[in-house]
């Protein structure tokens, strides 16, 4: 026979705990012995940690009362359908702890998969995570207001990323991005960037969301906001005819 104590050690549990099933009558309380201690039988045992199981599980303690006197094929039938139901609830978790990973990033639960995975190569190039990110919110702008110019852009970029030339070029500009904007350097890079427009420059001008994302990288760096106006002006002289 056990004490009160005993039997909540042998269940894992506390004392507190199996005065709570005994006020709620989910655990018969004995009588007190000669001696005026309540002792619990081996059955007792069993029968608490069952409960014990029970409530850990979830169930709440209405119907681990049904269960713990329901027959023995019902109680099965019961076990398993808690089980069924355990199932669903891990794979709810599952599933949100996939979404919330994808969170960490951010990327792939707007973007498609080749933007992500353009996105990845700019990592892997060394491109600083400011910078990607900054490239992945021009990509979010594209498929919101120009979503047919994703799949020619990604090629694009890909192309560019192919080019030596054109990757460095890429590169200097991330480093810029924490430059004074009276930095000697910056000069060179002007430089290297009109060139490079000059070569890559399209018909038609620059489409709507990208005048808005060298807007926002422009309103981060100070070197940016030089960089910008400077090829801006350069553009402009472009499309000026001589007089």
């Amino acid at each position: 026979m056990l004490t009160i104590g005993q039997l909540a050690a042998a269940a894992g549990v506390t004392v507190r705990t199996v005065r709570h099933y005994h006020h709620v009558g989910l655990l018969p309380e004995p009588e007190r012995d000669a001696s005026g201690y309540r002792r619990y039988s081996a059955q007792a045992a069993v029968d608490l940690i069952r409960i014990r199981t029970l409530a850990d599980a979830g169930v709440p303690l209405a119907r681990i009362d049904i269960l713990l006197h329901a027959q023995p094929n019902e109680f099965a039938s019961a076990i398993t359908d808690l089980d069924a139901e355990l199932q669903r609830k891990i794979d709810l978790l599952a599933e949100s702890r996939r979404r919330i990973a994808e969170l960490a990033s951010g990327e792939s639960l707007v973007l498609p998969p080749e933007v992500v995975t353009l996105l990845n190569r700019m990592r892997d190039l060394g491109i600083s995570e400011q910078r990607v990110r900054t490239e992945r919110d021009s990509w979010i702008l594209m498929r919101a207001l120009d979503p047919q110019a994703v799949a020619q852009r990604v090629r694009e970029k890909n192309a560019h990323f192919d080019d030596p030339e054109s990757t460095r070029v890429y590169l200097a500009c991330d480093q810029a991005l924490n430059w004074e904007p009276d930095d000697p350097r910056l000069d060179r890079l002007i430089d290297d960037l009109g060139t490079w427009e000059i070569a890559h420059e399209r018909g038609g001008g620059q489409p709507g969301y990208l005048k808005l994302v060298m807007s926002r990288i422009a309103e981060t760096s100070p070197a940016w906001q030089r960089i910008v106006a400077a090829l801006a002006h350069r553009a402009e002289q472009r499309r000026t005819p001589p007089r």
